[in-house]
């Protein structure tokens, strides 16, 4: 239908930046590093299907919840840059995405029961505390949150 937007309907960079509130600069980065793509006028201006919109507003959600680009990176793998994903393509990058989602929310609950373990005790200090880590054990182990690894 005419008057209607289109998932292929070609916007400027000053009207995606506008309709997504992404700094143009912002813009430049996710292109450079292959999470969203332009084409380029006679006049070497770059052009964004309107299908777009959908991977970048997904790419500031996943900024906002703290999800490193690479992650985005690596998800966006699977979508198709030269055409709007289809509900199909976009079920497959979802499965992966949940299992992502999943692990970071087990990772954000244990912070949050070290945490109240910790606070709980009443005395405060990281570097005085003999119950979480009695005569600095744990420095054997290496440098770093030792109790709170990724896959702990």
């Amino acid at each position: 239908m005419e008057g209607h937007p289109h998932p292929s309907d070609l916007l400027s960079i000053g009207e995606i930046a506008g309709r997504t509130g992404v700094a143009k600069s912002a813009l430049h980065y996710y292109e450079q590093l292959g999470l969203i793509v332009a084409t380029r006028t006679v006049g070497n201006q770059r052009r964004y299907h309107r299908h777009m919109v959908r991977r970048i507003s997904l790419i500031v959600v996943a900024k906002r919840l703290g999800i490193p680009l690479a992650d985005v990176q690596q998800a966006f793998g699977e979508l198709p840059m030269d055409r709007q994903p289809t509900a199909r393509d976009w079920r497959r990058v979802s499965k992966v995405w949940r299992a992502t989602l999943a692990q970071r929310r087990h990772q954000i609950e244990r912070l949050e029961r070290e945490l109240n373990g910790c606070i709980g005790c009443g005395c405060l200090s990281m570097s005085a505390c003999k119950l979480l880590n009695p005569d600095d054990e744990l420095s054997q182990q290496g440098p770093g949150p030792r109790r709170l690894e990724v896959d702990g």
